[in-house]
């Protein structure tokens, strides 16, 4: 495992007096305000959108029967499936005169899902990344760069709310155009950056590769979203770099960016914005809820949303909830792992990508550019790690690193796969989410 240590921070985190009085609210205060919340919404839901009035009334469930938090359990959950099968907006809960935006998944393994929001619901939506990047350090005045794609992708235009919301000033970059990232970066000498963290390591990759030492720019703290990443991968930024790097925690189904963010002082897995959102963590095969701090899937149900209530939803992020720290009234989840459908079933052994991260980013001598490849040999599936051999040292004292990750996945994961050395710069680089596994069986 990696042994590096995070760099001193350049930043501040906020003070009491700076936090949302939401922020400073107790535990009992927290779980009042989510069960009079989470009673509108099952009263809002059930009356306006028709799946919900047939999914309730198929459960023997009325709005009145939430009567405590613990009610929650007796309402159906919410599925992609769901929000597909309603597709474009049978999951809107408000005329489509009140529908301020719409926003769209990709659509790549089936129908697209529509989200939309009210006017109201884009001002939650900005202060609650308002608050995500207060919670990282950043400060009104600051210069923010945004490289999170623009358009139907809720990240990019959550972010920018957020970011004039905290009364920062926004770069609205988007996603790709590395070399131009990297110019204005030097250019404009933001104090923080929002993006992917694989695509905050090409960049740093990019900036190298013309000579610029990623220590010596303007940077100070990174937020980081959109796909799992490891503490061991926040090690490798900030080091670097010379910066902070945060986790923000949100999805499209939910609100987009937003829905928790990791807090400064900590840096221990994002805190639950829970007075907009009701977490809870269930057992994937039987949809059981389990107490807080074991493994499981993430479900959640809004509780200020408008245009896009959402009950119960099925996130498939696998985490636990464990108690606050920096913000004690409010949970925190630790760091995503993975998602169920990430999930490889290698031969009767679950692994995740962010596991082969964990292990690759412990070898000094390997480059963290890696993919795998899944195939099938005979009968038998089959895993291939092509990883990039490190520019500045030999063929051979990388065939003897990937050998030494090899023996290290067999030991701290349990499965037999072959490690494939790739020449630098050879593999794909992420200009959003990175695509980590190829299935080519």
């Amino acid at each position: 495992m990696s042994t590096t240590t995070a760099t001193a921070s350049r930043v501040r985190p906020p003070a009491a007096s700076e936090l949302d009085a939401e922020e400073r609210m107790s535990r009992d205060e927290i779980a009042a305000l989510q069960l009079e919340r989470l009673q509108q919404t099952v009263r809002h839901a059930y009356a306006n959108v028709p799946l919900y009035t047939r999914k309730l009334d198929d459960a023997g469930v009325r709005p009145e029967d939430i009567r405590t938090l613990e009610d929650v359990q007796l309402l159906p959950f919410t599925t992609k499936e769901d929000l597909r099968e309603t597709y474009p907006f049978g999951m809107f809960a408000v005329p489509m005169s009140d529908v301020a935006r719409i926003h769209a998944s990709s659509g790549t393994t089936g129908r697209p899902t529509v989200v939309g929001y009210t006017r109201g619901d884009l001002e939650r939506w900005g202060s609650l990344v308002a608050r995500s990047l207060r919670a990282s350090g950043i400060r009104p005045g600051m210069k923010v760069h945004n490289a999170y794609g623009y358009g139907l992708f809720t990240g990019g235009l959550g972010a920018h709310a957020g970011i004039e919301a905290l009364g920062a000033t926004v770069i609205p970059m988007s996603g790709g155009q590395t070399a131009r990232q990297v110019q204005l970066i030097l250019d404009f000498e933001p104090d923080a950056i929002l993006c992917t963290p694989s695509y905050l390591l090409t960049i740093a990759d990019a900036m190298a590769a013309q000579g610029v030492d990623p220590r010596s720019t303007s940077l100070k703290v990174a937020v980081l979203g959109a796909e799992p990443w490891s503490n061991e991968m926040r090690h490798e930024l900030e080091q670097r770099l010379g910066i902070d790097a945060l986790d923000i925690y949100g999805l499209s189904e939910v609100m987009g960016p937003g829905v928790g963010n990791e807090c400064l002082e900590t840096k221990d897995g994002p805190h639950l914005w829970e007075d907009h959102f009701l977490p809870e963590v269930i057992d994937g095969e039987s949809g059981a809820v389990l107490p807080d701090g074991e493994l499981g899937e993430l479900v959640f149900t809004s509780l200020t949303k408008e245009a896009f209530p959402v009950i119960r939803y099925r996130t498939r992020d696998l985490t636990r909830l464990l108690p606050g720290t920096a913000r004690p009234g409010m949970r925190r989840m630790e760091k995503i792992t993975g998602r169920n459908d990430d999930m490889i079933i290698l031969r009767g052994v679950n692994l995740f990508p962010t596991q082969i991260e964990e292990l690759v980013l412990g070898i000094e001598q390997l480059t963290p550019h890696f993919i795998l490849e899944l195939s099938k040999d005979a009968r038998m599936d089959t895993l291939k790690v092509r990883i990039e051999r490190h520019p500045d040292l030999s063929v051979e004292t990388c065939l003897s690193a990937a050998e030494v990750l090899a023996q290290r996945i067999k030991i701290f994961v349990g499965s037999t796969v072959a490690v494939q050395l790739e020449e630098p710069g050879t593999l794909p680089r992420s200009e959003g989410k990175y695509k980590r596994v190829y299935d080519l069986r």
